[in-house]
């Protein structure tokens, strides 16, 4: 155990790779707003407003490497470690100035853009910090830190720029201004005095632990911050981002348990799930299900009920939209065909100005090319009681990772009322001949 201990002391050692006075004149220099420092600022403002408003990751990263805000950071914690005020007050003030500068630049930026995203998705993801973005601000600053100070510099600090963003909150914050969303500005507020402060905690512990030398000389009651005002600090910043944490994992779990009871039960009976949603705004969360087919029985809505149990989601969180659901035995295939795109069909009357034109672009939707006669020869040799085949493409149906496929109804009427096994085989077979596993067969009786 003793060699173990020697072993491991020396694997951490650190004296022998830090470079005290490099680290300090190098900290020292970075904190000063002037000069290169001014106009780097401004064209890293002008770049992560750019990526923002066009949702490129790319450009956003380009901001992030550039960026001069960091400097600041590592001055105040440094001074706060080594007990020099007059550091500390520096950097404080220019990194105020920074951040005001950032901001009022990034507003007007975005006051000024033609550009306005439907889903600008790279801002949204900084408008909800967590405990997640905590842990990456701390080992990414303890990282930054140890780069800093050792002899032989490495490439890790553009890691730490990237990991550690903080130009894109800012300008974030900004982009909340222009458009007056409360919301926005306060989150991504809060997500970069979360990079700050954490950068500057693992800092101030770096400094210490690798025992700089302090710029006043005295007993320990001289130091800048009380420990316990830290303390505080830091809790006051970390309770919220746990509470997110905790909210966004129980969101993620319920559109996957979502996306879980749909794929179970798609086809129940003879009515069928063609469409759902997660409404993560209601409190509790809701299940919205769309149902097309027969309506469902009490029993089919149990079945359901008790599979959404199983996975912590009760009753009161799931609706059922029957719209699109048969009210009779018997419906004619227009009016199947007109409830399943009952959705589709609003979307639509958004985009038109007149009933023509609602129908036009209804049928232009409907008229997409399948090969209905092919099919219906090849179905109709196979199995005699069938009369008539349709197909038809239903409403897109959300895979749960981003992506959207289309769903093909294929509605066979038949003298008498198939077995169970003959439609799922009809079904397989279709999925086969389509080449598409979104295939929902579903059947009507032939009035003779």
């Amino acid at each position: 155990m003793s060699r173990l201990g020697n072993y491991l002391r020396l694997l951490t050692d650190m004296s022998y790779h830090t470079d005290y006075q490099g680290a300090s004149a190098t900290i020292r220099n970075n904190i000063a707003f002037r000069g290169p420092n001014v106009f780097i600022l401004a064209c890293a403002i002008i770049i992560a407003s750019v990526g923002l408003n066009v949702n490129s990751i790319p450009v956003i990263i380009g901001a992030m490497l550039i960026s001069p805000v960091m400097g600041p950071i590592l001055g105040f914690a440094f001074g706060l470690g080594t007990n020099d005020i007059g550091l500390v007050k520096e950097s404080l003030k220019n990194y105020l100035v920074m951040v005001v500068i950032s901001i009022l630049a990034s507003s007007l930026f975005f006051v000024l853009s033609p550009l306005n995203l439907e889903n600008p998705t790279e801002l949204l993801a900084r408008t909800r910090p967590s405990i997640y973005d905590v842990l990456i601000a701390l080992f990414g600053g303890l990282a930054g830190i140890l780069e800093t100070c050792r002899k032989d510099k490495g490439t890790v600090i553009s890691g730490v720029a990237i990991a550690t963003a903080l130009m894109p909150p800012l300008c974030t914050v900004g982009y909340g201004i222009s458009i007056l969303n409360l919301s926005y500005i306060l989150g991504a507020l809060y997500l970069f005095l979360i990079n700050s402060i954490f950068i500057a905690l693992a800092t101030f512990a770096a400094v210490k632990y690798l025992r700089f030398p302090s710029a006043v000389e005295g007993p320990s009651s001289n130091k800048v911050m009380p420990s316990r005002a830290v303390a505080a600090i830091l809790l006051i910043i970390t309770v919220p981002s746990i509470w997110s944490a905790v909210v966004m994992v129980k969101e993620n779990n319920f559109n996957i348990h979502a996306e879980k009871i749909v794929s179970e039960n798609k086809a129940i009976g003879r009515g069928f799930i063609y469409d759902y949603n997660t409404d993560l705004k209601s409190k509790p969360a809701i299940l919205n299900l769309y149902m097309a087919g027969e309506a469902l029985s009490d029993q089919a809505k149990e079945k359901i009920y008790k599979d959404a149990e199983a996975y912590g989601i009760t009753r009161s969180q799931i609706q059922f939209h029957e719209d699109a659901s048969l009210r009779n035995e018997i419906m004619s295939e227009s009016e199947l065909i007109n409830t399943i795109y009952e959705r589709s069909d609003r979307q639509i009357t958004a985009l038109t100005d007149s009933i023509a034109s609602l129908s036009s672009a209804l049928d232009a939707y409907r008229e997409k090319e399948l090969p209905i006669e092919n099919l219906s020869a090849e179905l109709f040799a196979q199995y005699p009681d069938i009369t008539n085949l349709t197909l038809t493409r239903g409403a897109s149906i959300n895979s749960g990772n981003g992506e959207s496929k289309e769903e093909i109804v294929a509605i066979i009427h038949s003298r008498r009322t198939l077995e169970r096994d003959i439609v799922s085989r009809i079904e397989r077979w279709l999925k086969v001949r389509l080449g598409t596993d979104n295939v929902t067969v579903t059947e009507q009786i032939t009035r003779e």
